[in-house]
């Protein structure tokens, strides 16, 4: 019987530093599968063993820009051959829209900011005409706070959309959703491993976010959880959090083949709370791990692993059956 591994699906090895030396630590076997240009082979079967999509919506950020697509085409391959897929390709659906993100959010009964979906000028214009008072725009590609930015009326973005500041979507859709105005600048990032709720991270939008600070996280990689930057904001890890939607959160993500994940979400002045992205591709804040002694890719290579070693238990009771 082939030995199985932990196989890990990305497009940027800097952030899967971490998860490599975790996997050492527990000597659990694992390979890379570097995705940017490539190919698959649909009339061969893939290797045996646990496979980890941590493809970015971003990757064409990196000049691998179909890295996601064919990740796409990768991931159907394995599931047709019945590989177990963490993070599946319905997950990747979700990473790479947020029209997708927020539509399934909803079917649970988790509130999203009011978002209207555009392509073309004139329709964005008119889709902020919808909306009124203050808004944002963003990419329904994004990741990293693509097309981010903040206004205050229709005009100001009609002269923006003018400019060449103005950058279109990889995707050509650009969305225009309500601000969230919150009491206090902080927002809330829920982590699960395993679809079990892992910790919450409380993340400090004070430091000179201008534009939205429901997306503080997603601006840039130095202002991402896993930046190191000295212009990131403070993340601190909430110990004995809990909250109404963490319930729903779980089930969100198993109904949408979603193992590992990052969930972020902030409340207005009246209380209420929105939820306004999944990341697929999380990372960890190094420092409020190292305080709240609770590590995201320890936990990961320990759940994949178990997966692992429960797929290897499976298939030498099949055979000896």
């Amino acid at each position: 019987m082939p030995k199985t591994k932990n196989y890990v699906i990305h497009e940027n090895a800097a952030w899967v530093e971490p998860l490599r030396a975790a996997f050492y630590e527990i000597d659990a076997p694992f390979e890379e599968w570097f995705i940017s240009e490539g190919l698959v082979d649909l009339s061969s079967a893939p290797p045996n063993g646990i496979f980890y999509n941590r493809m970015s919506a971003s990757s064409h950020t990196r000049d691998h820009r179909y890295a996601a697509e064919l990740t796409g085409g990768l991931l159907a391959w394995l599931e047709s051959h019945g590989r177990k897929v963490v993070n599946n390709g319905r997950a990747l659906q979700l990473e790479i829209s947020k029209i997708a993100q927020y539509t399934a959010l909803a079917d649970f009964g988790i509130r999203v900011p009011r978002t209207i979906a555009a392509v073309g000028r004139d329709n964005i214009l008119a889709a902020a005409g919808r909306l009124g008072g203050r808004f944002i725009t963003k990419h329904n590609r994004a990741g990293k706070g693509l097309g981010v930015r903040l206004f205050n009326d229709v005009g100001a973005l009609r002269e923006h959309l003018q400019t060449p500041a103005f950058e279109p979507s990889v995707d050509g859709i650009t969305l225009i959703q309500e601000y969230i105005q919150a009491p206090e600048p902080f927002i809330t990032r829920a982590e699960f491993v395993g679809g079990r709720f892992l910790y919450a991270v409380r993340v400090d939008t004070s430091l000179g976010f201008e534009l939205c600070p429901a997306d503080v996280c997603q601006v840039g990689d130095a202002l991402c959880p896993a930046g190191t930057g000295a212009a990131a904001p403070q993340f601190r890890i909430l110990k004995g959090f809990s909250h109404p939607l963490i319930e729903l959160y779980q089930r969100f993500l198993s109904a949408n083949g979603i193992g590992i994940a990052g969930i972020e979400f902030i409340a207005d002045r009246e209380g209420q709370v929105y939820t306004y992205d999944v990341n697929t591709n999380t990372n960890y804040n190094a420092a409020a791990e190292a305080e709240a002694g609770i590590y995201g890719m320890r936990a990961i290579a320990r759940y994949l692993e178990r997966e692992r070693r429960q797929l290897e238990q499976n298939e030498r009771s099949a055979v000896t059956a």
